[in-house]
């Protein structure tokens, strides 16, 4: 598990294809590997890996990555030398600063517009559609492994002020639209579809079938 605030920004060293897998190669700057050891969890742009190969005296680590993340995420596109976001898994002893976070990607959003706003800068995302149901204002998402906090979303398109500390401290400075992101919906949201489709259904295997509409909310006295 992790908590979505980045604790530094990485700088991929090489993606080397193997077959239809892949070892990503990652300088982590400012990420302290002293207390990381083989099989630890380290999420890149908000994806989860495990940790290959790692020398903590030159802060480099390696990952392997599968197809399926490769087919699922943004790191296909990575090249030497591009930033990514990196935070270590969480302890049961840290803060929880942002909100629970995976490493799971759901999908890929891509970036709409870039517009100031006051210090801070908006950005507008478009979802996938199988990702709306999950994305409401003021609640939690993670773009490129960052915590953030929608705005508002309108159709498929869903805002984010990103405030000047968070533009120092992550990759999300160098985002220009058109550009592709790595996104997980609140996993508590996921968790409340499943557990609401399937209150009062014995038969998992019928369960994904409900439709949740304002009328089931009524029935079961959601609202």
């Amino acid at each position: 598990m992790f908590t979505g605030l980045v604790a530094a920004v990485g700088q991929v060293q090489s993606l080397v294809f193997q077959g239809e897998d892949a070892r990503l190669s990652i300088a982590a700057g400012d990420l302290d590997l002293s207390d990381v050891a083989l099989g630890d969890s380290i999420a890149i742009n908000g994806a989860c890996f495990t940790v290959v190969s790692f020398d903590s005296g030159s802060s480099f680590f390696s990952v392997d990555v599968s197809i399926e993340s490769l087919n699922l995420t943004t790191l296909k596109d990575l090249k030497p030398g591009s930033a990514v976001n990196l935070e270590k898994a969480l302890q049961l002893s840290s803060r929880l600063g942002g909100h629970l976070v995976s490493g799971h990607v759901d999908g890929v959003g891509e970036i709409v517009a870039i517009q100031p706003a006051g210090r801070s800068t908006s950005y507008q995302v478009k979802a996938p559609n199988s990702l709306l149901r999950y994305i409401a204002p003021k609640g939690s998402i993670c773009v490129d492994g960052t915590s953030l906090t929608v705005n508002r979303i309108e159709n498929d398109i869903f805002e984010l002020n990103i405030i000047p500390h968070t533009q120092e401290k992550t990759i999300i400075p160098g985002y220009k639209v058109g550009g592709k992101v790595n996104l997980e919906v609140d996993l508590l949201a996921r968790y409340l579809e499943r557990l609401i489709s399937c209150q009062g259904d014995s038969d998992s295997t019928q369960s994904h079938k409900k439709t949740i509409d304002e009328n089931f909310l009524k029935q079961h006295g959601f609202v």
